[in-house]
């Protein structure tokens, strides 16, 4: 099934028509849970990996020993979601709480040091025929893998994520690794996605308002308060208030190209570490697909579902629910790529 975004509540280049200036376009990648082929681009699915290749490993030193195991997890989301997908009596029963505590549990691995190389966990692949807005790899690759390690222990905070990005040629891909390795546990179940196929839909995307113009963003600004004012003074049948930020420029959940929110920090540079130049949008991993102040992002064909039970179809949460942005260099693809957390 596609996934079709709704029309925006307002045409915001009639309000504001300079920024038909700054127009650009995202492809809403739309996750839902399926048996993605190795062959199709997806979120937790099969990798298309060289069976002589490494597979991409975490050698930072972090505790790596204690957490729960990829298949308790991915066991307690089906036990769940069937049992609330029940007509009669939803809900977990009694014999299901009890083996929903089991798969719960933490588990101990004392023989595994902080530098024992540590599978990281196949986040998403990303055929470039199956995505409008994603740039040409190093080499003109068409093939796009991400890659995590499953816990936050990195870098000089101790909190931060190890993302690993790996671009390669599909067609020159020959015996493929059957059963890749897995992490024994990891330290959070929001580092296990749900296998999902993809639906990509491009559209219309414009920047984050304190990225434009200081006059325009003044204005923005402006006309945002009054659609607030105006909702706080109305009935409680009024509908949600419209703003920029949230209905008329940057979609939720995952996404390929386009424009970064900057909700959760003020905007920052994010230049190339090798040449300076500044970076582009590649990719958003997002929590959640829509929520409570973006909801008229939900597609038509999800609006009759319930906003628990479709919003977080891949299961993967980024920080304290937030959203990953990863960045790439324009004039040289195959330059470290840069991501940061909003």
């Amino acid at each position: 099934m596609t996934r079709t975004t709704p029309p925006r509540p307002l045409d915001v280049e009639v309000l504001f028509p300079e920024l038909a200036a700054y127009r650009g376009t995202t492809t809403r990648l739309h996750p839902r849970p399926g048996s993605p082929q190795m062959s199709a681009s997806s979120v937790g699915g099969p990798m298309l990996w060289p069976a002589e290749e490494p597979w991409p490993v975490c050698g930072e030193a972090h505790g790596r020993g204690r957490g729960r195991r990829p298949a308790d997890i991915h066991r307690y989301r089906r036990i769940l979601a069937a049992a609330w997908a029940r007509e009669q009596s939803p809900g977990p029963t009694k014999e299901e709480r009890d083996l929903l505590a089991e798969l719960y549990l933490e588990h101990r691995l004392p023989e595994m040091s902080e530098t024992d190389p540590l599978p990281m966990i196949g986040l998403a692949q990303l055929y470039r025929r199956d995505v409008p807005d994603m740039p040409p790899g190093p080499e003109d690759c068409d093939l796009l893998q991400v890659f995590w390690c499953p816990f936050d222990a990195h870098g000089p905070s101790r909190y931060d994520l190890n993302l690993h990005l790996r671009w390669r040629q599909s067609w020159e891909v020959g015996d493929v690794l059957a059963v890749p390795p897995l992490p024994l546990v990891v330290g959070s179940d929001g580092f296990v996605p749900e296998p999902c196929v993809l639906h990509p839909e491009q559209v219309v995307s414009y920047p984050f308002a304190g990225l434009l113009p200081e006059d325009l963003c003044a204005r923005l600004d402006a006309w945002d308060e009054i659609q607030e004012e105006a909702e706080q003074s109305a009935d409680e049948i009024a509908a949600r208030a419209v703003g920029y930020q949230y209905d008329l420029s940057i979609p939720p959940g995952w996404r390929v190209g386009g424009f970064a929110s900057w909700h959760a920090t003020d905007p920052y540079p994010m230049d190339c570490q090798t040449c300076r130049t500044p970076m582009h949008l590649l990719l958003t991993i997002d929590s959640s697909e829509w929520d409570g102040g973006s909801g008229s992002w939900k597609p038509l064909e999800d609006r009759d579902l319930p906003a628990h039970r479709s919003s977080t179809p891949t299961e993967v949460v980024v920080g304290r629910f937030g959203e990953l942005n990863v960045f790439a260099c324009p004039t040289d693809p195959d330059h470290p790529h840069r991501w940061s957390i909003q």
